[in-house]
């Protein structure tokens, strides 16, 4: 199914179904070529489309199967923007699900992080702008730390993202009809635009390592 996303098929849902639990080789096996026809390749069309109508997307990488039974029943895809900080897609039995990340930094981004959430230019904006994600249904998580980072005040306006060493935005997008036409684009679309201003904040102040 390469070329022009249309959807996922919804056979789609059905090879997924049968590599529930933990599937034998032999059942993996049996599917494989359904699961890379119906399941993968659509994810690559999605992604190339999503790529041709924004250039900032273009370096994306859609993961093949591994050898645990959790990469065959969910399919993964990434959108790189800058070091350790994507987006992330995945499809299963629970439809599409999304992610803006900032995470396994590079040795140092996690100091330049915390200087960025100090300053009280950069670091109102974060807030505010994470505030936003929230607001608009996405779970923020990532690496935290129990206690303040040292050389900080314990009673930093912004210490709670001061304990961060990741940060995640993420929420499902849901399993309904337009999983199987091309509106999941417009789906994605949408979503990307909700971590844009997020990704772009740690895009400018976490890119590179120190």
């Amino acid at each position: 199914m390469l070329g022009q996303f249309t959807g996922w098929p919804e056979q789609a849902m059905d090879v997924l179904w049968q590599l529930q639990g933990e599937p034998t080789h032999a059942t993996r096996e049996r599917y494989r070529a359904d699961r890379e026809r119906l399941v993968r390749q659509p994810m690559i069309a999605l992604l190339n489309e999503v790529a041709d109508t924004d250039p900032r997307y273009e370096d994306f990488s859609v993961w093949h199967y591994r050898t645990d039974s959790w990469w065959w029943q969910h399919q993964g895809a990434v959108i790189r923007l800058g070091r350790k900080i994507e987006i992330g897609l995945r499809f299963s039995l629970d439809g599409l699900r999304i992610q803006g990340a900032w995470w396994y930094p590079d040795p140092g981004q996690v100091d330049m992080f915390r200087k960025a959430v100090a300053s009280e230019g950069s670091g109102r904006e974060l807030s505010a702008i994470v505030e936003d994600v929230r607001k608009k249904g996405y779970d923020i998580s990532g690496d935290v730390m129990k206690r303040p980072p040292r050389g900080y005040p314990t009673d930093h306006s912004r210490t709670n993202l001061l304990r961060h060493r990741s940060l995640i935005a993420a929420r499902p997008l849901g399993c309904e009809e337009w999983l199987h036409t091309p509106e999941a684009v417009d789906r994605v679309f949408s979503a990307a635009a909700d971590l844009d201003a997020l990704l772009m904040w740690l895009v400018r102040h976490v890119k590179r390592a120190a």
